[in-house]
């Protein structure tokens, strides 16, 4: 690409964060206005998911992700993991009420569905990796630009089933979290394999970029692999350690609130109990039965 172009680029990768910085700010402070504020490690988590979209689309990484398909990988793997979970921890009900109002939001929840949104950021992380595709990026920047926002988008879609404010499907509970997370894994191991053990070049332009800078080109595509292989193993045990501490938890939990109504006096059936807890209104429920026995 032209200076002209690549600048453009970085102009527009940081330009486009820090609009989306500026309409998160706006709604924390509107709903702290109204006793409703955000909690501060959300607004934390946010920040910090905008800073890594910046850096990876208008800092070094941008200069090499059109020269090398290893930096071209940890740039998606930053954008479409990273940034994106990050963004939706900084997430809440209230902050996304307006958009959830608004005709998009009925669009939204059913993207946001656990079936439809990993199979939409499956389908999103192999159609890049057409070798027509990826290469076409390096010339163009809207397709760039594109890329880029397809990748943020699908990855916050991928996290809201498991993270995110948005209510879930009854069936998707602590079981399903595992499989969902087998399911992230999979799919981007095959393409982690056949990145390393291919006996060629799938990307042209990238091979004649990497010879420039002296790396071998199959050597280049199979790091690239390698780098997406650890990355999801790291990230699929996170996941994994995750749901099964949580599951832990909510069981004590669960087990608590109906021991402590046992005391009291006061019906819970199990059913109730494990809703309020994978809910997060435990402590609520907590508060409902010990404020029963004192009346």
């Amino acid at each position: 690409m032209s200076p002209l172009v690549e600048l453009l680029s970085e102009v527009i990768g940081v330009g486009a964060p820090l609009l989306i910085a500026a309409a998160y700010l706006k709604r924390a402070h509107t709903l702290a206005a109204e006793g409703r504020p955000v909690p501060h490690w959300r607004q934390l988590s946010f920040a910090i998911g905008i800073v890594v979209i910046a850096l990876a689309v208008g800092g070094p990484i941008e200069g090499y992700a059109t020269k090398l398909v290893l930096a071209h990988m940890v740039q998606h793997l930053l954008l479409a993991d990273l940034a994106s979970l990050l963004l939706v921890l900084g997430l809440t009900g209230p902050l996304l009420r307006p958009i959830l109002a608004l005709p998009v939001g009925r669009y939204l929840r059913f993207l946001a569905h656990p079936v439809v949104a990993i199979t939409v950021f499956t389908a999103n992380l192999f159609l890049w990796h057409v070798p027509a595709l990826y290469q076409a990026v390096t010339t163009s920047v809207p397709l760039h630009e594109l890329e880029h926002l397809s990748f943020i988008a699908t990855g916050c879609l991928l996290w809201m089933p498991l993270f995110g404010p948005m209510p879930t499907p009854s069936w998707f509970g602590k079981g399903a979290h595992v499989v969902y997370a087998a399911g992230i894994w999979l799919p981007a191991m095959v393409l982690a394999n056949v990145l390393m053990w291919a006996g060629s070049g799938f990307y042209p332009h990238y091979a004649a970029s990497a010879e420039e800078l002296g790396i071998a080109p199959v050597a280049d595509q199979s790091t690239a692999g390698a780098i997406l292989m650890a990355w999801c193993t790291v990230l699929a045990l996170s996941l994994f350690a995750w749901a099964f501490l949580r599951w832990a938890r909510e069981d004590s939990e669960r087990q608590d609130l109906l021991d402590l109504a046992d005391a009291q006096g006061f019906e819970l059936s199990s059913e109730r109990a494990e809703r309020a807890v994978a809910a997060g209104r435990g402590a609520v429920l907590r508060e409902r039965i010990e404020t029963a026995h004192k009346r």
